[in-house]
C-alpha cells in the first residue's frame, strides 16, 4: 500500500498514512493529533520506482 503525506492547518504539523488508493481518493485522512479532517490538506512527495529490468551482458 502507498504511504501518503498530509499536513494538519488546524496543529500546524505534517504526518504519512498507509492507504489504499481507493481510500486516499475517496477522502483525506484524519489527523492523529486533533482529529481534524476538514483542516487537513494532501502533500505531494517524492517516490521510488522499483523495475525488474535483467543487465545485459552479465
Amino acid at each position: 500500500m502507498p504511504v501518503y503525506e498530509f499536513f494538519c492547518r488546524k496543529c500546524q504539523k505534517p504526518f504519512t498514512e498507509v492507504m489504499h488508493v481507493a481510500e486516499h481518493e475517496a477522502g483525506v485522512a484524519e489527523c492523529p493529533e486533533c482529529h481534524s479532517k476538514a483542516d487537513v490538506e494532501k502533500r505531494l512527495s517524492t517516490f521510488t520506482a522499483v523495475t525488474s529490468r535483467k543487465s545485459a551482458g552479465l
